[in-house]
């Protein structure tokens, strides 16, 4: 995660701007961002949110 934000509120933020505008999956996103996907999982669950496939997105 060199380049996405360390604070959990500013990445879920980010993800999810990426994800709506940028990206069809979490896997891809993770992929031109060489990041881990299980990581963001786990950060994001740490603040009570998880990836929703569907709506591609974190809620």
């Amino acid at each position: 995660m060199l380049d996405l934000p360390r604070d959990p509120v500013l990445l879920l933020s980010f993800v999810n701007t990426e994800l709506r505008d940028r990206y069809p999956s979490l896997t891809r996103l993770c992929a031109a961002h060489m990041t881990n996907t299980k990581e963001i999982i786990q950060k994001l669950a740490s603040i009570g949110y998880e990836y929703d496939e569907e709506q591609n997105q974190f809620i």
